[in-house]
């Protein structure tokens, strides 16, 4: 998983830090218990060659959202380029086989970011942890390097494992110097204390017809599962399990959930969007081993093949 990799290459600058971080948590003491702390911020999949390549080359999703082919360098100088689909508040961030390197490359891998609206809420999370059986948090700062060389924050994160199968899941607080660097292309502070998802994401997915992602289906292993809940819990989704295995994560507008399945069964199974606008139609576009159907109404459903 990117963010694990992360968490050794960020290390000795997150000491540098940790100043900054300790405001934010002072800033985050005394919120409510039961507030709800995480929201959905995006997820990612590796998917079979022949669909990333669909997806990258496709005009039909440059016309359908806000869509991106990027290279981005983290921490420590580590790079990955992706496929993105950006909406308003969350996105997609989508891999072909061997686009990252080990088994974060492999077929089916997938993880993701859920994040704070306000300054101080991740600390807050961390807090909550114990609770949930995490005694000891992995934290660490991702870095963005923007081509000149000079790491800039660009969010704190926890884990509550660097130790995963093929999924695993992180939450972030997006950090102060990254709004503040004009190559990030962030908007405004809404209020005191935003460092949300709005904010950190342009408003160009007004000209297209997605607008956000309303729900997501992964498959991941039992113990990836078990190592999730936690975090889930502690950001103030409300948890349930699935008949067959699993759960249902529902909270903050994006329904998550967990399909419970053996390691050779794992990968990005369906994401929901919502429209900028109603369709009257329906349309199918059938994008290398997926199926994107649109409307009719205000809906969108993205299926993706589960053998590679």
């Amino acid at each position: 998983m990117i963010m694990v990799i992360a968490v050794a290459l960020a290390a000795t600058l997150a000491g540098a830090l940790e100043g900054g971080a300790s405001t934010a948590r002072a800033e985050g003491s005394g919120h409510s218990p039961d507030r709800q702390l995480l929201f959905y911020n995006h997820a990612y999949g590796v998917l079979d060659r022949e669909t990333a390549d669909a997806i990258e080359h496709s005009d039909y999703l440059r016309e359908f959202a806000n869509f991106q082919v990027r290279t981005t360098t983290g921490a420590g100088g580590q790079t990955w380029t992706g496929r993105y689909l950006m909406g308003r508040e969350t996105y997609l961030e989508l891999f072909g086989v061997g686009d990252l390197p080990g088994q974060d490359g492999a077929f089916g891998s997938t993880g993701m970011g859920i994040s704070t609206e306000r300054a101080g809420d991740l600390a807050a999370v961390t807090e909550r942890l114990p609770d949930q059986g995490i005694a000891d948090p992995i934290e660490f700062l991702q870095t963005r390097d923007f081509g000149d060389g000079v790491p800039v924050p660009w969010f704190d994160a926890i884990l509550t494992t660097d130790q995963y199968d093929a999924f695993g899941a992180w939450a972030m607080e997006y950090r102060p110097e990254y709004f503040a660097d004009p190559r990030g292309n962030t908007e405004p502070a809404n209020y005191p204390g935003d460092v949300g998802r709005e904010r950190y994401l342009s408003d160009d997915y007004s000209d297209h017809l997605m607008r956000d992602v309303t729900s997501i289906r992964l498959a991941v292993t039992e113990g990836d599962l078990a190592d999730t809940v936690p975090l889930l819990r502690a950001g103030g989704f409300v948890v349930r399990s699935v008949t067959g295995g699993g759960i249902v994560a529902q909270g903050g507008g994006t329904t998550i959930r967990l399909d419970a399945v053996p390691r050779d069964q794992v990968g990005l199974r369906q994401i929901g969007l919502s429209l900028n606008r109603s369709v009257g139609y329906r349309h199918q576009e059938q994008i290398g081993r997926s199926t994107l159907s649109v409307g009719p109404g205000t809906r969108a459903v993205w299926t993706f093949d589960d053998t590679e």
